[in-house]
């Protein structure tokens, strides 16, 4: 096989990850339009994200917040994005870099982006890392409907609800 020496699989990554800081510089400068909302799932422990302790204890390998009508002071940078978000009624500032973020998705128009974990768990502390590493294919866009059939009941929760993205994807 071809070494690939101009990396396509981090331009492709890279690329991905500026559709999702731009779509987030977005919503921090004029709000969210429509109906659109995001549910974003990181690495809790990855080197740069900021969690308190409570949060940390509560999702110590990964998280999923969803941004639709309770945040506030989104700031997005170069290589990070900050935000307010309520837990239990308590308030939080999280700061997620994009290199620890496994998933986007936003329901109102099925579209999502996933990073392999792989890639994310470079910057993971080892006691988190698998024994064998997995082979580090490209991140994939999704753009699927749900599959009726594969739909989970919803139930009332008291605060953040941890969603798995497998049941929007088609089998």
């Amino acid at each position: 096989m071809a070494t690939d020496h101009i990396r396509y699989d981090v331009l492709a990554r890279d690329a991905l990850r500026g559709v999702l800081r731009r779509v987030l510089s977005d919503a921090a400068a004029h709000g969210l339009p429509g109906e659109h909302h995001f549910f974003i799932t990181f690495l809790s422990e990855a080197e740069g994200v900021k969690l308190s302790p409570r949060l940390l204890a509560q999702y110590p390998d990964e998280m999923t917040i969803i941004l639709q009508h309770q945040f506030w002071d989104l700031v997005v940078s170069e290589d990070r994005f900050e935000v307010g978000l309520s837990f239990g009624g308590i308030p939080e500032r999280l700061v997620v870099p994009f290199s620890a973020i496994k998933s986007f998705f936003d329901p109102s128009v099925q579209f999502g982006l996933q990073f392999e974990p792989s890639e994310a768990t470079s910057e993971v502390p080892a006691k988190n890392l698998p024994a064998a590493p997995a082979p580090t294919p490209a991140p994939v866009a999704v753009s699927q409907t749900p599959d009726p059939e594969d739909t989970e009941p919803t139930k009332p929760s008291d605060g953040a609800e941890v969603v798995r993205l497998d049941r929007f994807r088609k089998k």
